[in-house]
C-alpha cells in the first residue's frame, strides 16, 4: 500500500475507569475520566504502557517492545503520541526510572506560577468544576489547591466543554502576567519532558506525533528536539499546529512535519461537500508552498469526522478525488486513518461522545469495518474502495514523478471548471497528468496545458501514448502548447495518465 510509518495511538498509560489496582496501577476517580476507557491524551504515567493494550498486563512494556520489533521487521517505522501540554489530573508515575522525580513532586503550590513548578495552581482554591465530583463513587474527587486545566483554563471551575480531565504543564510561561517567558534558568519541566522523549526513543520509537504542540512554547521544542536528534538523528517530530502564522516558527524549532488542517484539509472538505470551488485547492497549497515538503496532509483523523458520516460527505467515494489530490499533488506525506480505506462511517452512538461522525477514543468500542476486514467479510463496495486506496498510495510511493518530481497546477488556465481539478507532475522524462472529478456525475473536460508548462517541464509537442495508472487503460494524448486535451472522467473519478516528456 506504500505505507512507511504506522502511528500507534494511546500507547502511554492514561486515565481510565477500568480498575487495574490488582497490578499495582493506581485507580482513577471516575469524575475526572472522560468515558469508560478515558482519553488517551490524559496521561497518568509517561513511563508506562496502557494496560488495556496488553495481553498480560504485568508484561505490558515487554509486549510493546515486541510490537516495535515486529513493526520494524515488517518494514515499517513506529510513531507514538507525545502529549506535552497537559496530563491527567491524577498523574502519578509508578514506572519512572530510578532517580527521576515525578511531575509536581518539587512544586510549590502556594505560587500560582513559578518557573520551576511543573504545574500552574489556583492558591487557596479547591477544584470546583460545573459537574458532579462523585460520579457514582463513595467519595468525591478532591483537588486543593486546584491546578489549571489543560486548555489554558486558569481558574478552579472548568466546565464540561473544557479539558477538565487534564492539568496544564508549565514550561516557564507566566500566563498570569501576559505569557511572559522565563526560560533562564531552564525550567524543570523542560528537562523532565525531554527525558521522557529520550526514554521512548531508546525503545526504538522512530517518531513522535506531538499533541497540541503549539500550546507549548517553540523555545522548548528547539531545545528538546536538538537534544533528541543529537542522539537519534533519524527520529521524526510531527506537530499538531493549527495557526498558520506559527508554522515556520515551529519548523524552525525542530519539527519535521506539521498538520495541514486549516489549509488543505479544510479546503478539501469544503470542496467535497460542494461549498467551495476546486480553485480553492490552488490557494491552499500556495499558502505553504515554501514549506510544502513539511506539511502533513490528511482527510480523516480521530479529531475529525469520517468522510462517510452523515456529518461530512455521507459517502466514502466522495473522498476519492481528495485522496488523489492529497497523495499526488506534492512530495509531502499523507496520513490515512484507521479504516478510512474501507469507508468507515463512524455513525455509532458511542458512550461519552455519542453519535458525532467520529470513532470514539473515550470508550471501549469496535470498528465495524475493521472487524469485518479481519474476518474477510467486507462488502463489494468496501473492497473496491480499499483497492483504490491501495493503488493511489502505491503510485504515490513508487512513481518517480511523485516521489522526486515537480508539480504544475493547471487550474489557472482552466477557469471554467469548479468541480474538477488538474495538475502535472514530472521527474526526468516521466510525466503524470492528474485529473479528478469531485462531481457525482460524469464529466468531459478539455484540459488546457499552457506554453509555460511545456517550457518549465520541458515537454515536447507530440502525440503521446499514455497509460492510466488506475485502470491500466491506454490513451493517445495530443500535446500542443495552449491547446486542450479532451478527457472523460467517471463520477467521483480520477485519471492518472503517465507518458514520456
Amino acid at each position: 500500500m506504500g505505507v512507511s510509518h504506522i502511528w500507534y495511538t494511546g500507547i502511554i498509560r492514561h486515565a481510565t475507569q477500568t480498575d487495574y489496582s490488582a497490578f499495582g496501577i493506581p485507580k482513577n476517580h471516575s469524575a475526572i475520566v472522560k468515558g469508560k476507557a478515558g482519553s488517551p491524551y490524559a496521561i497518568t504515567d509517561y513511563y508506562d504502557v496502557d494496560p488495556d493494550l496488553a495481553t498480560d498486563v504485568s508484561q505490558r512494556m515487554q509486549e510493546f517492545e515486541a510490537l516495535i520489533e515486529r513493526t520494524h521487521k515488517a518494514g515499517l517505522k513506529v510513531i507514538i503520541d507525545f502529549v506535552p501540554n497537559h496530563v491527567a489530573r491524577q498523574y502519578h508515575s509508578i514506572c519512572k526510572p530510578q532517580g527521576v522525580k515525578d511531575l509536581g513532586e518539587g512544586d510549590n503550590p502556594q505560587n500560582g506560577f513559578d518557573p520551576q513548578n511543573n504545574f500552574y495552581y489556583c492558591p487557596g482554591q479547591r477544584f470546583t468544576p460545573y459537574f458532579d465530583l462523585y460520579h457514582g463513587e463513595e467519595e468525591p474527587y478532591i483537588e486543593e489547591p486546584a491546578k489549571a486545566t489543560g486548555n489554558d483554563c486558569f481558574h478552579n471551575a472548568p466546565g464540561m466543554n473544557d479539558w477538565y480531565e487534564t492539568v496544564k504543564l508549565n514550561y516557564g510561561l507566566d500566563y498570569y502576567a501576559g505569557r511572559v517567558g522565563h526560560f533562564n534558568p531552564i525550567p524543570d519541566t523542560w528537562d523532565k519532558m525531554t527525558d521522557i522523549l529520550l526514554f521512548w526513543a531508546a525503545k526504538g520509537v522512530d517518531g513522535f506525533r506531538c499533541d497540541m504542540a503549539e500550546m507549548v512554547p517553540a523555545a522548548f521544542w528547539h531545545w528538546a528536539t536538538d537534544k533528541v536528534k543529537f542522539r537519534y538523528p533519524d527520529i521524526v517530530f510531527i506537530g499538531e499546529v493549527y495557526n498558520p502564522a506559527e508554522y515556520r516558527n515551529y519548523l524552525g524549532a525542530g519539527f519535521d512535519y506539521l498538520y495541514d488542517k486549516v489549509g488543505m484539509y479544510d479546503t478539501l472538505r469544503e470542496v467535497m461537500c460542494g461549498r467551495q470551488s476546486t480553485h480553492a485547492i490552488t490557494g491552499a497549497w500556495q499558502q505553504t508552498d515554501d514549506i510544502h515538503d513539511h506539511m502533513l496532509y490528511f482527510l480523516e483523523n480521530h479529531d475529525e469526522q469520517r468522510i462517510a458520516s452523515s456529518f461530512f460527505a455521507g459517502d466514502a467515494r466522495k473522498g476519492v478525488p481528495a485522496l488523489v489530490v492529497s497523495a499526488l499533488l506534492q512530495q509531502n506525506p499523507l496520513m490515512i486513518y484507521f479504516a478510512q480505506e474501507y469507508g468507515e462511517r463512524g455513525m455509532d452512538k458511542e458512550g461519552f461522545s455519542g453519535q458525532d461522525g467520529r470513532t470514539t477514543i473515550f470508550d471501549y468500542w469496535s470498528v465495524d469495518t475493521m472487524v469485518r476486514a479481519a474476518q474477510r467479510k467486507l462488502t463489494k463496495d468496501e473492497k473496491a474502495l480499499s483497492e483504490i486506496y491501495t493503488k493511489v498510495m502505491t503510485i504515490a510511493a513508487s512513481e518517480k514523478a511523485v516521489a522526486d518530481g515537480v508539480s504544475f497546477d493547471l487550474m489557472y488556465v482552466n477557469n471554467q471548471y469548479h468541480r474538477q481539478y488538474a495538475f502535472l507532475r514530472k521527474a526526468g522524462s516521466e510525466v503524470l497528468l492528474v485529473v479528478v472529478n469531485f462531481d457525482s456525475i460524469p464529466s468531459t473536460m478539455n484540459v488546457t496545458i499552457p506554453t509555460h508548462a511545456f517550457d518549465y517541464l520541458k515537454i515536447k509537442e507530440k502525440t503521446a501514448q499514455a497509460t492510466d495508472l488506475l485502470s491500466g487503460e491506454k490513451l493517445r494524448l495530443t500535446l500542443r502548447r495552449d491547446a486542450a486535451v479532451n478527457l472523460t472522467l467517471q463520477p467521483l473519478g480520477a485519471l492518472i495518465l503517465k507518458f514520456k516528456a
